[in-house]
């Protein structure tokens, strides 16, 4: 998307590692993430780091103008905050209450490569769009097939009758920014919700209220 043009998403969640990865290719796939953002004008919604791809994306995302929240458990501050943090840093007291305030402030979520806790984050998303709890996209930027072993297990999930053929299809993915965004843009929810949204008390799901970016 050339210009600068305006994206349909005011802001993003990345989930991503605190690592940077062994291999160049994450942190440039980081990067360019970050300024297709800036170039969308879409801000950011991250974990607060300042350390590995939290930390690029971060910077990239800062340096191009647009705003950044992070929101970091307090525990984590100490191993996740290493120097000087970007945009808003808002810390929190536990991780449920860090993925529910990252949840409300997004409008759509993208998972960078990551570990443990960068999968858990977006499987989390994933299954809340499967309840019914949000209707915002979720995708995998899938650099140079780090994700495939798990976009394959999702497969497996529908042909062994544990994932509902039409759930399949909330996840997203793609190799390069521009074009996950672009699906993600073009998502339209089209799976049968466990629960309509209405249904759920927001007490049980820390506090996730009702947004208005939930038709996006």
């Amino acid at each position: 998307m050339e210009g600068g043009s305006s994206s349909k998403f005011k802001r993003v969640c990345v989930f991503c590692g605190s690592h940077p990865g062994r291999r160049e290719v994450f942190s440039v796939a980081a990067t360019e993430l970050g300024d297709e953002m800036v170039n969308r004008k879409i801000d950011l919604v991250y974990g607060g780091g300042s350390v590995g791809l939290m930390g690029m994306i971060s910077q990239r995302v800062f340096d191009g103008g647009c705003y950044v929240l992070g929101v970091i458990p307090k525990a984590l501050v100490p191993l996740e905050i290493s120097g000087e943090t970007v945009g808003e840093v808002r810390i929190v007291s536990d991780m449920h209450e860090r993925k529910a305030e990252m949840a409300r402030e997004a409008d759509a979520f993208i998972a960078l490569p990551g570990g443990y806790g960068t999968m858990e984050e977006v499987l989390e998303m994933i299954t809340w769009s499967q309840l019914g709890i949000h209707k915002k996209p979720v995708g995998f930027l899938n650099v140079d097939g780090y994700y495939n072993n798990l976009l394959a297990l999702f497969d497996n999930g529908v042909e062994e009758g544990f994932i509902n053929p039409g759930a399949r299809h909330i996840v997203l993915s793609a190799s390069n920014a521009v074009d996950l965004l672009t699906k993600m843009e073009q998502y339209t929810p089209a799976h049968d919700h466990v629960a309509p949204h209405e249904s759920w008390q927001t007490e049980q799901l820390g506090n996730y209220p009702s947004n208005e970016h939930d038709s996006n």
